[in-house]
């Protein structure tokens, strides 16, 4: 393993480690832990923050990778349910590691690149949307997914909002699967 692939896994380390405590990472540390110079960090990446956003970026997209792992479990459900299965998961993921969730959607919105973490959910989505409304035309569909991806992305970033607003605690999963099932019935019209 080369010193970037090595000072990445050292971070990741660090982040699982970390939690939500992740802003106090620094770079001596990330050195330290993947036993390399200072200097390193800022050669590979150009600073600590563009690292941890690859670094949240791989995380990320292991758990969009076992999206298809979801499928296998949910084969007895109606597609209804296996969309709500999959966007309760996917919420539950996004409160459990919320500050990696943040600087992911953040990252995907503040420069997106056409196979960033947003992406590849909208991709993961897509046929179980297609499965719940085949009588939608392709533009329809995409329009439709895209909408339910940024709904999900804003109410967990704007979750205290939310919570103001409406009086809903997305912190809660059973308040978080109401909202979830909602959004799901005025996007899809059902």
């Amino acid at each position: 393993m080369d010193n970037k692939e090595i000072i990445i896994q050292a971070t990741i380390d660090l982040i699982s480690e970390k939690g939500e405590q992740m802003d106090g990472i620094t770079v001596r540390e990330i050195c330290k832990k993947a036993n390399v110079g200072l200097g390193l960090v800022n050669y590979h990446f150009g600073n600590k923050d563009k690292l941890i956003e690859m670094c949240v970026e791989r995380i990320v997209n292991g758990i969009i990778d076992s999206f298809h792992i979801i499928r296998e479990k949910t084969e007895k459900l109606t597609d209804f349910e296996k969309l709500e299965y999959l966007g309760n998961m996917t919420f539950t993921f996004l409160f459990e590691h919320y500050a990696v969730s943040k600087i992911s959607i953040l990252s995907d919105m503040r420069m997106p690149k056409e196979n960033d973490n947003t992406h590849r959910t909208y991709l993961a989505y897509l046929p179980l949307m297609s499965a719940c409304r085949p009588d939608w035309d392709e533009k329809t569909l995409e329009r439709k997914t895209f909408y339910l991806i940024t709904v999900m992305q804003q109410s967990f970033l704007r979750h205290k909002v939310i919570m103001q607003l409406y009086g809903l605690d997305l912190t809660v999963p059973e308040e978080r699967k109401k909202f979830h099932e909602a959004v799901l019935h005025d996007i899809l019209e059902v």
